[in-house]
């Protein structure tokens, strides 16, 4: 397994990261444990979870089952980065119970983490959406209580646009403190605006990318197909693209990684891994077996003219010259 500092810390993680957010609704908690087990096998060190993670099992489930596996063996957690997420209310009808930041939110979010986790710390704590309406103050004086605390260790954003990620940490570092250290994007061969300002703004800042879907939902992982009702026929309608024999983009890149000897979930981490802004995959497994060739992933090296072809597949303008490079040369002469 590779390893790498997040952003401009000195905290090393696995450049694969385990998503957990199927803990609970798809993988049942001896299925979860035995994932996780694995993970640490492969060299992963670095996993991440939400407390709004549980779906139909319940709000919390994930971080609950990930808790259960840390008491069952307590030598584990000095061995793991541990990362989860606050901003999703439990109570979205108490006036203090819905979703957003303040302090008594992300207080209260904070001691239920520890609890469901059964740990004193978090060692990433990340706030899942960007807030518009709380002040530079109360964001930041929240999150220098709780490290000073020694609850959290290091402060990470998701979903955080490009101008979010220089306000924040702007007023972080004005604040004299270290600001994110992470930021988790959405960002796969399908989904590439995040390359214009979002990573741009990241790799600037020191803030390491995080990237969930890299592999678009399962989009690039070879499927030909996809059933009614599943969770890759939900990203179909999502990306707007379908699978089957008339989709050519697809299939040539199925051609691409058979020319390559390297299987599409392999080419596409990779892929990912090599944008200079991104640290780590955030990768999301039902089953021990989607944990094999993770760490092959990891350490796979495209060419650039593999990583031309690549651009030339995955053409999200069609041939347009625009959201080309980062902005504002993407849309501007």
């Amino acid at each position: 397994m590779e390893y790498t500092r997040l952003g401009r810390s000195n905290l090393m993680v696995s450049r694969i990261c385990l998503g957990t957010m199927h803990f609970g609704p798809k993988a049942d908690e001896a299925t979860s444990h035995a994932i996780l087990d694995r993970a640490l096998e492969l060299g992963i060190n670095f996993i991440d979870t939400a407390n709004a993670y549980g779906g139909s099992a319940g709000f919390g489930r994930t971080e609950e089952i990930i808790g259960s596996w840390l008491t069952r063996q307590p030598e584990v957690r000095d061995q793991i980065v541990l990362a989860t997420k606050q901003y999703a209310g439990q109570h979205p009808d108490r006036p203090n119970g819905a979703s957003g930041f303040s302090a008594y939110r992300f207080r209260q979010a904070l001691i239920d983490s520890l609890r469901r986790l059964q740990t004193d710390r978090i060692d990433l704590y990340q706030t899942h959406h960007i807030d518009p309406t709380v002040s530079a103050e109360e964001f930041w004086g929240t999150y220098e209580r709780a490290i000073a605390d020694g609850d959290v260790l290091y402060a990470g954003s998701s979903n955080f646009s490009g101008w979010g990620l220089a306000m924040y940490q702007l007023q972080a570092w004005q604040r004299g403190g270290m600001g994110f250290i992470s930021e988790q994007t959405q960002y796969n061969l399908l989904s590439r605006v995040p390359e214009m300002e979002v990573l741009p703004a990241a790799k600037h800042f020191g803030i390491g990318g995080m990237i969930y879907m890299p592999l678009a939902g399962g989009l690039l992982t070879g499927k030909v197909s996809s059933m009614d009702g599943s969770r890759t026929a939900q990203v179909e309608q999502e990306y707007g693209i379908s699978l089957g024999e008339d989709n050519t983009q697809f299939a040539e890149y199925s051609a691409l990684c058979r020319d390559l000897g390297e299987t599409e979930t392999a080419v596409a981490i990779a892929w990912v891994l090599q944008h200079p802004a991104v640290d780590s995959v955030i990768v999301g497994v039902r089953t021990v077996e989607q944990l094999d060739g993770l760490d092959h992933a990891a350490e796979l090296q495209l060419a650039p003219t593999t990583m031309a072809r690549l651009d030339e597949i995955f053409d999200i303008n069609r041939g347009r010259k625009i959201l080309k490079g980062e902005s504002p040369q993407a849309h501007a002469w």
